[in-house]
């Protein structure tokens, strides 16, 4: 079941100011919604907050968050219920990423990646599910990633929080169904887009190296971080994948999926699971 009018409802989008998290602000306002964007970047939060809000007649606002920390979504909750009665869309989107050669990735890298893509996604659901639950409207968008579909080299911790997200998230629309409520639940899968993803380390503790990174430890991690770059430009518009979520919460879809390799490396995956036979690298070539 989707949300199929959303005009004067509110949506909330973690990660929003910038990249995907700020297309999706974009494509809600334009349907009519209030939003609220929250980020951990207080100055880029500001000018997103003006281009979201000449999208469409609602209100937005912003906080600041850090989805890492449960209080601080709670906040996000608090702030967002205070600002406009409830949320409707709760879009958990805020990622981040770090990796290299497993063997050579820092706990701290590891801490890190999965305290942001992990528990910034279980955070969100424990803030603000029951809210939704209680009102029985609404619908819950976890921002995963094809790397939650499929396995690559030099980005363990991503793919790993990855992976997590999109089972949580179908263990989320089981528990939905299973309690007879209305409420949704939708995870993005994108491939390639033109983010901010390999320069996630501006924000990072001192002690973490990520994909952008110039003391990652060896060459093969340096590599990869080239490579990162290179195909986030060259990747799909955000503004197309928050299409497809718009798409998906009015028309109650779970898997979101922007890019058709997905499927067919989702399909191979599959098959050598089945037949016993080992991984095969589909993805980021």
């Amino acid at each position: 079941m989707g949300l199929e009018h959303l005009e004067e409802k509110t949506a909330v989008v973690t990660g929003g100011a910038s990249g995907i998290g700020l297309a999706l602000g974009t494509a809600f306002a334009a349907e009519g919604m209030n939003v609220v964007l929250a980020d951990i970047e207080a100055g880029a939060l500001d000018a997103a907050a003006a281009e979201v809000g000449a999208a469409g007649p609602g209100e937005v606002r912003t906080v600041v968050c850090d989805v890492a920390v449960a209080g601080d979504v709670e906040r996000l909750r608090d702030e967002t219920v205070e600002a406009f009665g409830t949320a409707h869309v709760v879009c958990n989107n805020a990622g981040v990423g770090g990796g290299g050669p497993s063997w050579e990735v820092s706990l701290a890298t590891w801490n890190w990646v999965l305290g942001v893509n992990l528990m910034g996604v279980v955070h969100g659901i424990h803030a603000f599910v029951p809210l939704l639950l209680e009102q029985n409207e609404g619908h819950v968008v976890n921002t995963a990633s094809a790397a939650g579909l499929l396995s690559v080299p030099y980005m363990g911790p991503y793919t790993a929080s990855k992976h997590a997200v999109v089972t949580i998230t179908e263990g989320l629309a089981f528990e939905l169904e299973l309690a007879g409520s209305a409420v949704g639940a939708s995870v993005l899968c994108p491939m390639w887009v033109r983010t901010r993803i390999h320069e996630s380390h501006r924000n990072a503790p001192r002690d973490v190296v990520g994909f952008g990174a110039r003391d990652v430890a060896s060459e093969a991690g340096a590599a990869m971080s080239d490579t990162v770059a290179g195909l986030v430009a060259s990747g799909m518009d955000p503004a197309i994948v928050a299409g497809q979520v718009v798409e998906a919460v009015k028309k109650g879809r779970f898997y979101v999926l922007p890019h058709d390799e997905v499927r067919q490396g989702v399909l191979n995956r599959a098959q050598r699971i089945a037949a016993g036979e080992p991984p095969q690298l589909t993805f980021g070539r």
